[in-house]
């Protein structure tokens, strides 16, 4: 029988100015590990430490931009496309264009802190 998932549960989000993260599926909201599905809003100037995380991250803007850094260069992704990273490979998230970003978020397994072993957490 579908589970209807009525709402979504606010994450606390990483980086500056804050981003709002709402979970609709994972640790949080619906209690899977296997998959998180969460819908990000980052406002202009807003950017995440650096991290190298543990799982695979689809991504897939719906407005604005996101700029994605990796090791060896960076990309923008724009409204209407998706990047996928994969586990172990370093990645910083940012949106720095005039109108921020909005976005959806895949993780495999579901993101969970520790998982994403970001530069400023002490043993990263």
């Amino acid at each position: 029988m579908p589970k209807l998932i009525e709402n979504a549960s606010r994450v606390t989000a990483a980086g500056t100015p804050p981003k709002t993260i709402d979970e609709y599926v994972g640790r949080v909201n619906s209690g899977d590990g296997r998959v998180s599905v969460a819908h990000m809003r980052s406002p202009s100037g807003w950017a995440e430490p650096g991290q190298t995380p543990q799982f695979d991250e689809y991504t897939l803007v719906l407005c604005g931009a996101l700029r994605v850094e990796f090791d060896g260069g960076e990309l923008d992704v724009a409204a209407g496309q998706a990047v996928h990273t994969a586990p172990g490979e370093w990645v910083r998230y940012s949106s720095p264009g005039p109108d921020g970003a909005e976005y959806v978020a895949v993780c495999l397994p579901a993101f969970e802190i520790g998982a994403a072993h970001r530069d400023d957490e002490p043993g990263s």
